[in-house]
């Protein structure tokens, strides 16, 4: 959990200080939301809109990108196949420019699924973003694919790591330990700084634990 160390003008995020507070001296934090072309619809738009709802501020950001530029969702649905089906989303507009990001800045990481993590891990700056999360036990949330930016990124030994069951050779080849979905894929794990879900039908316990590590 962050601790505030200091009520007045800046807060402190253990050794972090962040100019994030309401008036009524509730910690605010400061987010990253690492996002690229066709990132799942339900799972860029839901958690920036909550996580903005609750007065948090949140950067969502794209390599190559500019804030107010957009990224293409896809729409991931489980319909009875074997796998789930996808459709062309909604566009989502950046708040922030990728190329300005100073992680230092941040107090927490949000990776949502889809399609673009499987591109976004191969940007090594990318990779650099998240190490410093993960080095300086910040809290990370990472549903459905994201995960396979934090095993790309080295990050997962000796994790416990729930995703989408696609995801189950990467979380373990990384040294981590793979927490499978339940029937209704609604359920969310919790180790240390890390939250993580299978897919969007997470999202209440997925995001009830992220805010529970924001404080």
């Amino acid at each position: 959990m962050l601790a505030a160390r200091q009520t007045f003008r800046g807060v402190r995020f253990g050794s972090l200080v962040s100019q994030h507070v309401r008036k009524d001296s509730v910690i605010m934090a400061k987010i990253l939301m690492l996002v690229g072309d066709f990132v799942e619809d339900y799972e860029v738009m839901v958690p920036f809109q909550t996580l903005l709802t609750v007065g948090h501020d949140v950067h969502a950001v794209c390599p190559g990108k500019q804030a107010g530029d957009t990224v293409a969702t896809a729409i991931h649905d489980f319909e009875g196949e074997q796998t789930y089906s996808e459709k062309r989303g909604h566009n989502f507009r950046l708040n922030a420019t990728f190329e300005e990001v100073n992680e230092a800045d941040y107090d927490a990481l949000v990776i949502p699924g889809g399609r673009a993590p499987e591109y976004l891990r191969l940007n090594e700056r990318v990779l650099e973003i998240v190490r410093h999360f993960a080095t300086a036990n910040k809290p990370i949330a990472a549903i459905c694919h994201g995960p396979q930016i934090l095993a790309a990124a080295g990050v997962l030994a000796k994790k416990q790591c729930c995703a989408y069951p696609a995801v189950k050779p990467e979380v373990e080849l990384n040294g981590g330990t793979f927490v499978g979905p339940n029937e209704t894929f609604d359920n969310a794990h919790v180790d240390g700084n890390l939250v993580t879900a299978p897919a969007w039908p997470a999202h209440p316990a997925w995001l009830r634990g992220f805010l529970e590590l924001l404080g």
